[in-house]
């Protein structure tokens, strides 16, 4: 056993940044934690030059955020690195919530088969920003360690830094500046810019504990265990023998107190018994918040991830909704800066993750109520709740340790079309594309490999008409693209024939499902088409593929709408 020692990344002096008048870059990130690796990232996928600036030299200093969701992994999947982030971490679907000793509650993440990812991963937030850096460095992004911003001044047109470094400091502008510094986030600060919401009043232990243990690649969660009374204590399993074991421990308890070995150890010992060995990777105490700034965009400076918006842990909803966040604002900003897309599209962005903040807050704040209840109503509540899920199978779903994250429906997004057809089944305009197991040039593929590469149609055919018709609908499909908004090249949306088995349909890709599950999730029949945004999700959809129909939606979701009456 042996602890995880960081990696220290080399200074690259910024005499090349240095000029007067100050260099003006594109793009321009501030942060590399794992949002602003996720951000620079996408953006060298869309070939677009990045300068990453960051004040440390390392990765973060123990496991922090552990749990990835399975949408998480899917916009990972696409980034390049999921492969690698699943073959290190420890999956899992179940977890199992404990009163005292015994089991009141379980679930599964992921119920059904035919899925690529599992409904979470456990990893180590600094693996996981070790992967992030290589590949953004694989891509040809620019990273300098030790550029710390001091000041951002915005314009209408640009935002201009100050960056101190051990050579000394030197201003460089940005036409736009994506801030991904952190909860603490010290530009969010100086920029005087507002955040609100609530702080709980509790403290909580975080060891990680290096240890061979056999217990199962679940969660666990306790209330009230004999090891640990009157509180509540998680169990994760991560990579390399690695534990992330919390422990409440309430408002009065004393920080730098805790922290001692002497009183970290004796928990510990009480939990796993006394002959078990185990070494202390890392030992840290928290409070924690939820809130979010007002507005995510204010002008050419964007907030994403923790920078924005702040929840409990419980529920493992920081760094996943920080993807989503990178996810989300990546593709409409590569179109305005490629000039395809007016910026107005960029006011979606916060519409869009302003409303998924406040549904994390929501269910963030509610699991923190039940497990650290702070009025008298909310613990009588707590109590008779657990207390009635030892004996009866209806009160167990009452018992919230945390409900774990999941990707927000954008339904009310104003860039989606909605339903002229009826339909059923949950791939409604907004949706996160539900995965399934398909077949590509007779090889086993999976359907969210197939899309995210810009705006794309999914087009369900049946085998049975024949090639004329086939030629024929690939043909109308292939005229759904072109919707001009700028003076540069048109936004095409490219298209994809969905068969229950295979067809030959030239220059057009044809995936099949020889499961039946993609029409099932996506109640298709043969005609019917979805428009899906380059993140995944749906924007509208048709019984029948209609040219004219598809256009509109397209230029709907490109934000040309967008401030008109």
């Amino acid at each position: 056993m042996g602890a995880y020692i960081n990696p220290i990344y080399p200074y690259k002096g910024p005499a090349d940044l240095m000029s007067t008048p100050p260099q003006r870059k594109a793009l321009i990130v501030i942060g590399a934690g794992p949002v602003g690796l996720a951000a620079a990232i996408d953006a060298r996928l869309q070939g677009l030059d990045v300068l990453v600036l960051d004040d440390d030299k390392t990765v973060s200093v123990g496991s922090r955020a552990v749990c990835y969701a399975k949408r998480s992994l899917e916009i990972l999947d696409r980034l390049g690195i999921a492969d690698q982030a699943c073959d290190m971490g420890v999956s899992w679907n179940i977890g199992r919530t404990f009163l005292e000793e015994d089991e009141v509650y379980q679930f599964n993440l992921v119920p059904d088969a035919g899925h690529k990812r599992p409904g979470m991963i456990n990893l180590q937030q600094y693996h996981v920003e070790e992967m992030l850096i290589a590949r953004a460095l694989e891509l040809g992004a620019d990273i300098r360690w030790q550029h710390k911003v001091t000041a951002v001044t915005r314009h209408d047109d640009h935002a201009s830094l100050t960056v101190e470094t051990p050579d000394g400091p030197f201003e460089i502008e940005a036409d736009w500046l994506v801030v991904a510094d952190g909860a603490r986030s010290p530009i969010r600060r100086h920029l005087g810019l507002d955040i609100e919401g609530r702080v709980f009043q509790d403290r909580f232990l975080i060891a990680d504990v290096i240890m061979k243990a056999d217990y199962p690649a679940e969660r666990w969660f306790w209330f009230d265990p004999p090891f640990h009374p009157n509180q509540s204590v998680l169990l994760h399993k991560q990579s390399n023998n690695v534990w992330r074991i919390d422990f409440q421990l309430g408002w009065d308890a004393d920080p730098e107190e805790e922290k001692k070995p002497e009183k970290v150890i004796p928990r510990l010992q009480a939990m796993l018994g006394d002959d078990r060995p185990f070494e202390l990777e890392w030992v840290s105490i928290y409070t924690f918040q939820c809130r979010r700034m007002t507005d995510f965009r204010h002008g050419r400076v964007l907030f994403v991830g923790d920078a924005a918006h702040q929840v409990s842990p419980f529920g493992a909803r920081g760094a996943n909704s920080g993807f989503q966040d990178a996810d989300d604002l990546m593709w409409k900003l590569g179109l305005v800066i490629k000039g395809q897309a007016s910026e107005k599209l960029l006011d979606t962005y916060a519409h869009d993750r302003q409303f998924a903040a406040d549904e994390n807050i929501m269910n963030s704040t509610r699991s923190t109520d039940f497990i650290t209840p702070k009025s008298r109503t909310s613990k009588t509540f707590r109590n008779q709740v657990l207390a009635l899920a030892k004996h009866y199978p209806f009160a167990r779903k009452l018992v919230n340790s945390g409900r774990l994250s999941v990707p927000s429906f954008l339904t009310d997004s104003v860039l989606n079309t909605p339903d002229a057809d009826a339909f059923e089944g949950q791939m409604v305009p907004g949706a996160p594309m539900d995965d399934a197991p398909v077949q590509v040039n007779g090889q086993d593929a999976w359907l969210l490999d197939q899309v995210g590469k810009g705006f794309q149609l999914l087009l369900f055919v049946d085998a049975a008409h024949s090639p004329e018709v086939l030629a024929q609908l690939a043909n109308v499909a292939s005229e759904c693209g072109g919707t001009p908004l700028q003076a540069n090249e048109p936004v095409q949306a490219t298209s994809l024939i969905v068969a229950s088995s295979p067809l030959n349909i030239p220059g057009m890709k044809v995936i099949v499902d020889p499961q039946g599950l993609v029409a099932k999730r996506y109640d298709a029949r043969p005609g019917t088409t979805y428009l899906l945004r380059p993140d995944q999700h749906v924007v509208a959809r048709w019984r029948q593929l209609d040219t004219h129909a598809v256009q509109a939606a397209l230029a709907r979701a490109l934000g040309s709408h967008i401030g008109q009456a």
